[in-house]
């Protein structure tokens, strides 16, 4: 086949697709000229001249205080709340203050006129907006006012799913600041029942002290010899030689032992709590060494719950230990010992 008729044709077909090509771009073009012009501009008119601008488009304006709620919204038309609300989308009130923000006033306009498109299409399209005021309420632990948005929104979407996102992080906020402020008051009272105990322990060791204080002193009583009359000298003269060496035999001192190191108790933790008090009597032996030993309860109130403190006590304590004829000796003794806050 001849390569130059092959060739002209495939020259003569790209020539013939190129027209058609341009006029197919050129009845597009005519067709989005004429719904700009026919559909999509009146459109935009219609909403300027009702709201005075896309009520979800926000203007930048300075910032200022929000200003008073208009007098008897109850009665302004639906214009008026179309009118209300775009200035509160400008001003960026979505859902604050109450009474005056975008969300009451598009809704009142619903009110008035169920299904107006401009109300509608705002509230949907100023929803993410508003959802994020209502999160920064609850950062802030404002929950009463994160509450009252929520509400809003509520009845603005009920179905949306960033109301379940909202009210599940406003009851995990809610639950967090409570639990913190029972830890603060648990710890405060941690901090009393410590203090009540420090205290009660002092003034323990002071009533120990002054017992010990006070044994010591009748011991001293008991072992200062006493000076006989003088005829009792005289009697005392005259006996035989061999008496004397009676006595002596006898003559060592005897004193029953003496405390010299008292502790005080620990208060159980639980009973510390509950600010429970009692008392325990223990009974136990105090070798010659002065240390205790066979520590025993011999009663207690309430039952068990101060015992092992008292017996744990007792075993530290240290005493001079009695004596008979100059001899240290083993002895017995009970004590009792208080528990007090």
């Amino acid at each position: 086949m001849d390569t130059r008729y092959l060739l002209h044709t495939r020259r003569h077909a790209r020539g013939a697709v190129r027209p058609v090509a341009i006029a197919i771009i050129a009845v597009i073009v005519m067709l989005a000229v004429g719904a700009w012009f026919l559909i999509i501009k009146p459109h935009q008119e219609m909403v300027l001249a009702d709201t005075g601008g896309h009520p979800s488009s926000p203007v930048s304006v300075e910032s200022r205080a929000a200003p008073a709620a208009p007098a008897n919204v109850a009665a302004m038309d639906i214009n008026q709340l179309l009118s209300e609300a775009r200035t509160a989308m400008n001003e960026q009130r979505y859902l604050a203050p109450a009474g005056n923000n975008a969300f009451e006033f598009y809704l009142r306009a619903l009110e008035k006129q169920p299904g107006n498109q401009v109300a509608t299409d705002a509230l949907r399209e100023t929803f993410p907006f508003a959802a994020t005021s209502a999160e920064q309420a609850i950062n802030t632990r404002d929950f009463n006012e994160a509450q009252r948005q929520i509400d809003l929104l509520a009845k603005a979407d009920p179905t949306n799913f960033t109301l379940t996102i909202l009210r599940s992080k406003l009851d995990a906020q809610r639950k967090l600041l409570d639990k913190q402020q029972q830890q603060t008051v648990d710890q405060q009272k941690t901090e009393q029942l410590a203090a009540q105990k420090t205290a009660a322990d002092k003034l323990q060791a002071d009533k120990l002290a002054e017992q010990q204080r006070e044994l010591t002193e009748q011991q001293k009583a008991k072992q200062a010899p006493a000076t006989p009359p003088p005829t009792q000298q005289a009697a005392a003269a005259n006996k035989p030689a061999a008496t004397e060496g009676a006595s002596a035999g006898t003559g060592g001192q005897s004193s029953e032992a003496v405390l010299v190191k008292a502790v005080s108790p620990n208060y159980p933790r639980p009973a510390l709590q509950a600010q429970q008090t009692g008392w325990v009597v223990v009974a136990f032996t105090i070798d010659v060494d002065g240390r205790p030993r066979d520590v025993k309860v011999v009663d207690s109130q309430p039952r068990i719950v101060f015992d092992h403190a008292a017996v744990d006590a007792v075993n530290r304590y240290r005493f001079t230990p009695a004596m008979k004829d100059g001899v240290a000796v083993s002895s017995t003794r009970q004590q009792k010992i208080e528990f007090n806050l």
